[in-house]
């Protein structure tokens, strides 16, 4: 396999995992999910070290996974109580775990360099020279594991595709045909912080917030079928990770940075020239508003509005 091969179907994969879950949080209205976990998984890093006296990428990574379940859980707790709204609760809740993870780097790492960029900040151009071996076969080691997070996620939305469905849309009809909002709420979270924890490994923390947010965003401006939404999303996770790539590559700038500005022009073309939500739709229907009100009044009392 080619580096460029590796690096676009590592981005890929990422997309596709990504984006399986990306337009629950953005329906959910816990978009930042994402940005939150990518800051609070710091003193899982930290608590890894301290405890196995390593720093090896597996070892990390569980210790980021489990704080970022614990960010995440605690999210959805605080939403729970009714009293603190959904963005309000992440940035109560990350900022506290980050805070403690830079206390746990002064107070007990200070002198140790763990080199976070390598380990769960990942960069996405590494990607070709970091191989496994399956059955004497040596494999690019990010495309086997994003392709197994994408594979269970797929199998994840899949087999609760109702429920999820439900649950974004209506919970309190949910709650009537007794499937729970709120464990439901904790499956998604828990999927995301998992799969947002392992990409970091493999293309940096950046890429994995563009991916969950942006291509979910750009699709829930142009469609109203969920299902259409979620394919819509894979499609511009892939279309960003080969242009972005092609770019990259072309100007000879950083790669995830090329992506995610893929991602973002993408989402400017659909807040622009979406069929029915879009900037010059609303404005042509605004116009035509107005010519009718003109042509209502200019037509005397008989011809004006009810």
């Amino acid at each position: 396999m080619s580096d460029a091969m590796a690096i676009v179907l590592t981005a890929g994969l990422t997309a596709t995992a990504c984006c399986l879950l990306g337009p629950f949080l953005v329906l959910r209205r816990v978009a930042l999910m994402g940005d939150a976990v990518s800051h609070a998984v710091l003193p899982g890093i930290v608590a890894a070290f301290l405890i196995f006296q390593t720093r090896a990428p597996l070892v990390v990574v569980v210790g980021a996974a489990v704080f970022a379940i614990v960010c995440v859980l605690a999210i959805e707790a605080l939403r729970g109580t009714g009293l603190v709204a959904s963005d309000a609760a992440i940035g109560l809740v990350f900022p506290a775990l980050f805070a403690l993870g830079v206390l746990g780097i002064h107070r007990y790492a200070d002198d140790i360099h763990l080199d976070l960029d390598s380990t769960i900040y990942g960069e996405i151009a590494f990607t070709p020279f970091r191989t496994m071996e399956i059955g004497g076969v040596p494999f690019v080691r990010s495309v086997v594991v994003m392709g197994v997070v994408a594979a269970v996620n797929l199998l994840l939305v899949s087999v609760l595709w109702k429920e999820l469905k439900v649950t974004s849309f209506d919970p309190e009809f949910a709650r009537t045909i007794r499937v729970s909002p709120r464990l439901l709420s904790r499956l998604l979270l828990i999927a995301v912080a998992i799969t947002a924890v392992t990409a970091f490994e493999s293309v940096g923390a950046i890429l994995v917030v563009t991916l969950l947010i942006v291509p979910a965003a750009a699709a829930y401006l142009l469609t109203d079928r969920l299902v259409a939404m979620v394919a819509i999303s894979v499609a511009i996770g892939w279309i960003s990770a080969v242009g972005g790539y092609a770019g990259a590559i072309r100007i000879d700038a950083s790669i995830a940075g090329a992506m995610g500005l893929c991602a973002a022009a993408l989402f400017a073309v659909a807040l622009i020239g979406s069929p029915r939500y879009g900037l010059v739709a609303r404005a042509v229907r605004r116009s035509r508003r107005r010519r009718a009100i003109a042509a209502a009044l200019a037509a005397g009392p008989e011809g004006s509005p009810a």
